[in-house]
């Protein structure tokens, strides 16, 4: 991984944030000239994929520089308006160098949706990610639409966009890529199983785990410092919402324990005899019926 502080005229810069950019065209995560790619170089410099040019296909002449104000000060095309929403991320998380924007569509459909993207249901989602905020609407491109995400930024690397997409960001521009691709596969993943029947929630115990596990890996987790919040909700980031918490829909949690499944219940979860007796005479007219069908 090439240093940050290499400078606007890194050409090794420039071919990673090409790379990436071919990464995400290739992923369908931007269609088209969608989405937008950042890193910092500097105390004021950050290089930036400009306007109107799709990313599978950009080339180092075509990346441009601004000034943490968004001042262009490099680069022969023109800088994507929507820097400034790097700009905001970098301003308030110094230790972030690199970002990525994008349309990743399974993640974007809950965007659209207005679905909070659940909890407590994948191990590798709860120790690498946590929760994942819903930034308000804005119309992209101008300060207003750069300070949605502003209130959810010190406890996560990445945001959902109302109706828009989602933002990633990281040390490097590879970490930063990654988070969107871990949330489009999770995405990817709920629906498909949302499809089959209802997801099964992790146990508060066996989600308690997961996050001592995050612990001792060096991850921060806003919900290590909110002991209100519900683990499997979307309350983490109850001061960031603006008007109310996202209410989960397309995947609730179990009326009868809330926040999670229960536990297994042994023999109080067997089928009654009557049950079985139903589901066999059910099964035995489909196959008669079937039959009959077949030899007609």
């Amino acid at each position: 991984m090439v240093s940050w502080n290499s400078g606007i005229h890194s050409r090794s810069l420039k071919e990673e944030i090409c790379e990436i950019g071919r990464r995400i065209y290739n992923k369908g995560f931007a269609a088209a000239n969608d989405g937008n790619i950042s890193i910092r170089t500097g105390d004021n410099e950050v290089l930036c994929t400009p306007t109107m040019i799709c990313k599978g296909f950009m080339k180092p002449e075509d990346i441009c520089a601004v000034d943490m104000e968004g001042n262009q000060i490099a680069g022969k095309r023109k800088r994507t308006s929507e820097v400034l929403l790097h700009l905001e991320i970098m301003r308030h998380r110094p230790d972030v160098k690199a970002v990525v924007h994008c349309h990743p569509p399974h993640a974007t459909a809950f965007a659209v949706v207005g679905e909070p993207i659940p909890q407590c249901i994948l191990p590798e989602v709860e120790v690498f990610m946590g929760e994942v905020p819903i930034a308000p609407y804005e119309t992209p491109g101008n300060q207003q639409f750069a300070e949605t995400v502003t209130p959810f930024l010190q406890s996560t690397n990445t945001i959902i966009l109302k109706n828009h997409g989602t933002v990633s960001f990281g040390k490097d521009l590879t970490e930063a890529y990654w988070k969107t691709e871990i949330l489009d596969a999770y995405c990817r993943i709920l629906l498909l199983a949302r499809q089959m029947g209802d997801v099964d929630y992790l146990s508060e115990q066996k989600n308690r785990e997961l996050l001592d596990l995050k612990k001792r890996l060096g991850f921060d987790d806003p919900r290590f410092h909110n002991e209100n919040c519900d683990l499997c909700g979307n309350s983490a980031f109850r001061e960031g919402y603006r008007e109310q918490i996202p209410v989960q829909r397309a995947f609730p949690k179990a009326p009868e324990f809330p926040g999670y499944l229960q536990e297994p219940c042994g023999a109080a979860c067997e089928p009654s005899a009557a049950d079985v007796d139903e589901r066999l005479v059910q099964l035995v007219t489909d196959q008669v019926l079937a039959a009959l069908q077949k030899a007609s």
